[in-house]
């Protein structure tokens, strides 16, 4: 849980590397709600956390630049 709070933090940053990080994170919490999904047999978890990947994967291909302040 708290993997998936710091990345919510940095995908909140306004700096790219940040955020970039945040999706990485993101997808490390994925993994690991996801094992513990199947250790638990909390299927509807693991698909659950499947969707969320593909999200944070498209969020990582779209994450823009730095803007102008």
């Amino acid at each position: 849980m708290l993997v998936t709070v710091w990345a919510s933090w940095y995908v909140g940053s306004s700096r790219r590397w940040r955020r970039k990080w945040g999706f990485w994170l993101f997808l490390c919490s994925n993994l690991m709600w996801s094992l513990w999904g199947v250790w638990a047999h909390a299927y509807g978890l693991i698909v659950l956390q499947l969707f969320l990947a593909v999200t944070n994967v498209r969020g990582l291909l779209k994450c823009e630049p730095d803007a102008a302040l």
